[in-house]
């Protein structure tokens, strides 16, 4: 693993101290699980704003409305 210093408020030292009663290993394991969790969220920020782009370009595009229509048209139920 890569190592790095930073800066921390003293309200989050006082909370890394507790990391024991948290269930982490060391305190190293609460910020990796800090931020696995951040850039989970903020993935799953932009994946629905895309998904939102996706769907107003969707309500203006008659022809793959249609489109979408007639291939749903011949599946199979």
């Amino acid at each position: 693993m890569v190592q790095a210093k930073f800066v921390i408020k003293e309200a989050h030292q006082n909370f890394l101290n507790h990391y024991k009663k948290y269930g982490f290993k060391d305190k190293s394991a609460v910020i990796r699980a800090a931020l696995d969790r951040l850039q989970n969220e903020l993935e799953e920020k932009k994946l629905k704003m895309s998904a939102d782009l996706y769907a107003k370009l969707y309500e203006k595009d008659q022809p793959l409305q249609d489109l979408t229509e007639s291939a749903l048209a011949e599946w199979p139920r």
